[in-house]
């Protein structure tokens, strides 16, 4: 768990946490936060073996806590949890059996509740792949190129793995997450489920909304993603996908604008999407969960709980 100024929400996740725990579970917890706030909630569940502390305030980048994290766990399989995230009762049993049914795979993703600020259910954000079958790494790149529809909290990944791709690039402050389920895409089949065991809180505060707030930078954040990645489809694969992955950078970047107050900046993400044509504009409606992930702010926003 990469933590900083945390203490809003912490309490909340590690009590999702702590319903969940086995004894064979392993939290590793590492605050940068340059306060004792969030670390006197920590340690009132420090009692439990489990949870382990680390106060790091030299790390922080959530990318530099994350592959240390990864890299002092003592587990073969290891997730991500946010501080402001949520695990769902059966997490632990869920994961157990993805294990036990696919233990070659790389990577499992699964679907994630979305939640409001007050952990209120807003919707669900799935993934455009089947359900239960091993996914080969050409499908998944496919769609996963075109927009990053994977939910951090969800993916559960061999350590050995995450190793072996070195881990997340500490200079995408905000599409690491992206370029790591790429990388592990290709480092060995992936699963994805169909249960619900995470929760995504949506508020105004999270990376997600005050990251996007540099046009510039934040397109080329997506940018280098997808051309870091992009040559590893097929020559077909490529032609067919790559227009709708940067044009769903560029309605990325103008709903971001949006979110900002320039409301033509709507005008310009939907002449983008026509662009595609018919075929161009289903890829991307499939592949960018583009309604999933508006209309589940929009409905936190409406409510006063974004």
């Amino acid at each position: 768990m990469p933590v900083h100024d945390g203490a809003a929400w912490i309490g909340a996740t590690l009590d999702s946490l702590a319903a969940e725990l086995t004894g064979d579970l392993q939290i590793i917890i590492i605050d940068s936060s340059p306060t004792n706030a969030t670390a006197a909630i920590v340690e009132r569940f420090l009692y439990r073996p489990a949870f382990r502390l680390l106060r790091r305030k030299d790390l922080g980048p959530w990318q530099s806590k994350t592959n240390l994290g990864v890299e002092l766990a003592a587990a073969d399989y290891v997730c991500i949890l946010h501080q402001d995230d949520l695990w769902l009762p059966g997490r632990i049993e869920a994961a157990r059996r993805w294990l036990a049914d696919a233990p070659e795979a790389a990577l499992h993703l699964a679907p994630t509740a979305i939640v409001d600020r007050h952990g209120r259910r807003m919707g669900c954000w799935n993934c455009p792949l089947p359900t239960e079958k091993v996914l080969e790494s050409e499908f998944l790149l496919e769609r996963l190129l075109v927009q990053n529809f994977v939910s951090v909290p969800a993916p559960i990944f061999r350590r050995s793995a995450w190793l072996a791709c070195g881990g997340m690039d500490e200079m995408l402050w905000y599409t690491a997450d992206w370029d790591m389920w790429a990388k592990l895409a290709v480092a060995g089949s992936v699963v994805y489920h169909k249960e619900i065991t995470t929760a995504f809180r949506v508020h105004g505060d999270s990376l997600t909304v005050t990251g996007s707030r540099d046009a510039n930078e934040f397109r080329s954040q997506m940018q280098t993603v997808l051309e870091r990645h992009l040559y590893r489809l097929s020559a077909r694969s490529r032609r067919q996908i790559e227009s709708a992955a940067r044009a769903s950078i560029s309605v990325n970047v103008s709903l971001a604008a949006a979110s900002g107050g320039d409301l033509k900046a709507l005008v310009r993400a939907a002449r983008t999407m026509l662009s595609l044509g018919p075929t161009g504009l289903r890829r991307y409606l499939r592949d960018s969960r583009l309604l999933e992930r508006v209309m589940c702010r929009l409905r936190a926003k409406l409510t006063g709980a974004f």
